[in-house]
């Protein structure tokens, strides 16, 4: 009994809902699945769901950030804390955005090898929200301004055209190709089919230039909003203008049994706490946070957006974030508790643990899941096989190990 495997217990009805969320491929509002710490949140998305989320044209992008707590993430050879991330050292807002970003940009990359993404989706999308012609002559000049001057007449369109060409000519054709997996010896595309994919990485790449360059006009007022501890809703939007332009591309390939996306934010609410190295490049981690998630439910509402799954343990997102962003109907909530007593001893007694142990476990404990498993690790460690040896130890001395520990 003691040496069982520990096995994941599905959630039937959790995962169904969460299932038909996912398999649309647009969607008019985010999800947050909340409920308290060590219910089983993280391990349901990552050793029922993840899988299935990325079988045929399925694509999910998983970010968590607590990763960038090392020092209590399991990632890190560490264990999920019981207190609140806000309680643990924050992590760096360039690192968290650079974790969003990255994996946003290999899931459209994915669609460009899907041929769903294109350069002139790329720009037309990015013209809706950004005035480029100053940013697009400045890729064009590039280090020789008069040498490359293009006509004031010229339409934006044709700027775009120019600057794609002058951008691709400073890449690197052999990165850009291993981004794609046209290097594999069994893909074998045309060759007007590879240029058409390759010109709509650059493109990206050239979206995120024109981003940066006009981000870095803003970088005094930037840096005065953070010291002032002011707000600006177009700053703020400024900062997540990258990562939001991604979401939108996304959700425009999105398409039915061909390309359909799904990203998961786990630990959301550690993004609020993220702390600004520079207060130039960016709005506070609070702002950022609030900008970030408003702006995914104005995709949703207004030309609906891929399935965007927010976890997270902070009560704020049970009730106050409703409030927050504007009505009580503007995410859908679903929240996941823990087992009642009875199911828990269901899945638990003589598999896990005896009727006796069960007995103390439920006194002090309850039915939480990852107590049980923690309990069951300690059981199955080599102190808990000191104690049985001590003929006058109980089980009663490991739970007693157990609460110390917690304390």
């Amino acid at each position: 009994m003691v040496n069982k495997q520990w096995k994941i217990i599905p959630r039937p009805l959790l995962e169904t809902v969460l299932n038909n969320h996912a398999q649309h491929h647009r969607v008019p509002q985010p999800l947050i699945l909340h409920g308290p710490r060590g219910v089983g949140k993280t391990t349901l998305i990552l050793e029922r769901l993840l899988g299935e989320w990325n079988k045929g044209p399925h694509l999910t992008g998983y970010v968590d950030f607590a990763e960038s707590i090392k020092g209590h993430h399991p990632q890190f050879n560490q264990s999920f804390p019981w207190a609140s991330w806000s309680n643990c050292p924050p992590p760096t807002l360039p690192n968290c955005r650079t974790k969003l970003e990255n994996c946003l940009e290999s899931m459209v990359h994915k669609g460009v090898q899907l041929g769903s993404i294109s350069s002139h989706q790329i720009f037309s999308t990015l013209s809706k929200w950004h005035g480029l012609n100053t940013a697009l002559r400045r890729v064009i000049a590039g280090n020789g301004a008069s040498k490359n001057a293009v006509s004031e007449k010229v339409s934006g369109s044709v700027l775009w055209d120019r600057a794609v060409f002058a951008l691709s000519a400073r890449c690197n054709a052999q990165e850009i190709d291993v981004i794609l997996g046209l290097t594999e010896k069994k893909k074998n595309v045309p060759l007007e089919e590879a240029s058409y994919y390759r010109e709509a990485v650059v493109a990206l790449r050239l979206a995120k230039e024109v981003i940066k360059q006009q981000q870095s006009w803003r970088a005094n007022a930037i840096a005065h909003l953070n010291r002032t501890g002011g707000f600006s809703r177009s700053l703020a939007n400024s900062s997540t203008d990258w990562p939001c332009l991604l979401l939108e591309l996304l959700s425009q390939a999105a398409e039915i049994d061909h390309f359909q996306p799904k990203l998961v934010i786990n630990n959301v609410e550690v993004l609020k706490n993220a702390i600004l190295l520079d207060e130039n490049s960016s709005v506070c981690g609070s702002m950022y946070h609030d900008s970030l998630i408003w702006r995914i439910i104005a995709l949703g509402a207004n030309e609906r957006c891929f399935p965007v799954v927010l976890v997270t343990s902070d009560s704020y997102y049970s009730y106050q974030a409703y409030m927050d962003f504007g009505f009580p109907d503007i995410f859908i909530s679903r929240e996941a508790f823990g087992w009642s007593p009875q199911e828990a001893k269901l899945h638990m007694v003589t598999d896990y643990f005896s009727n006796s142990e069960w007995s103390v476990i439920a006194e002090v404990f309850g039915p939480n899941p990852r107590h049980l498993f923690e309990l069951y690790a300690l059981k199955q460690a080599n102190y808990y096989q000191q104690l049985e040896d001590n003929k006058d130890s109980t089980f009663e001395d490991i739970v007693d190990s157990y609460l110390a520990y917690l304390q």
